[in-house]
């Protein structure tokens, strides 16, 4: 497997499937900056390059992960060393699978996968979207290496954009969640790495129990809202502040966002 672009989503995905067993000492990434080379072949112990022309040339397996804003450079470069016996995997925000094959070729056999950081502790949550001449033995080795650092589902195209402004933006906005949490923690008398903790822990328990017993979250919500109790009184004060428009629009305009990434694509 070859990275193009060793950043910290290529080096969080290398070293997790590495530790997985998915891919080889012999994969390679590239990247045009000394401290990023650095720090991937610190975190993954697998070599590094300047020259993508090398990656395209020894690997089957290509991820793109460089920004995109520099995606239609990278096509334009790697192009003519691509075959059709390659696999291409892109992770990156916004550039639609028609710009990748506009870029690489009609024929090529190219993946579209949106990722989120977490994937930097095996907690990844990710969108997959087929494209028209990939295998489905491509569908199947790409879902394989997403489903081994978190969760993945294959989504047709249209719907990666939100995807982008759910789960790629999304933790964002949980890690001002749990900022506000603990801010109140420590309001309330509380020192503030131990209210950061307990806000962390909160969020992650609440997350478990969505997870793991698959009920709708206003179900689980109900159950710990005693009538006239502490629970119900904070979520008035959540309703009466519009947490649930605020999420749902922060949701919304990442995903306009994405798609003016693209090109204004993302969901044509």
């Amino acid at each position: 497997m070859g990275f193009l672009g060793a950043g910290q989503m290529a080096t969080a995905l290398a070293r997790a499937w590495r530790n997985a067993g998915l891919i080889s000492d012999r994969s390679i990434a590239s990247d045009p900056y000394p401290a990023a080379r650095e720090h991937f072949t610190k975190t993954t112990e697998l070599t590094t390059t300047t020259n993508n022309a090398e990656i395209v040339e020894t690997c089957d397996v290509l991820v793109l992960a460089v920004k995109p804003q520099v995606m239609p450079q990278l096509l334009n470069e790697i192009r003519p060393m691509v075959t059709p016996q390659d696999l291409i995997i892109s992770i990156a925000a916004g550039i639609t699978l028609k710009q990748l094959a506009d870029g690489l070729g009609e024929s090529r056999r190219i993946v579209r996968v949106m990722p989120n950081t977490p994937c930097l502790v095996a907690a990844c949550a990710a969108g997959i979207s087929i494209g028209p001449h990939a295998t489905s033995d491509d569908a199947m080795c790409v879902e394989k290496l997403f489903k081994a650092v978190g969760v993945a589902y294959s989504l047709p195209e249209h719907l990666l954009d939100a995807v982008t402004g759910l789960s790629g933006s999304g933790p964002a906005f949980v890690y001002l969640m749990i900022e506000a949490l603990s801010d109140g923690g420590v309001r309330m008398g509380l020192p503030r790495e131990t209210a950061t903790m307990l806000a962390a822990q909160t969020l992650l328990g609440a997350a478990k129990m969505v997870i793991e017993t698959r009920q709708h979250p206003g179900q689980l919500k109900d159950a710990v809202t005693s009538p006239g109790g502490t629970t119900i009184a904070g979520i008035h004060e959540l309703e009466r502040g519009g947490l649930r428009a605020a999420l749902m629009n922060a949701v919304e305009a990442a995903t306009k966002r994405a798609t003016e990434m693209g090109g204004g694509h993302g969901n044509k």
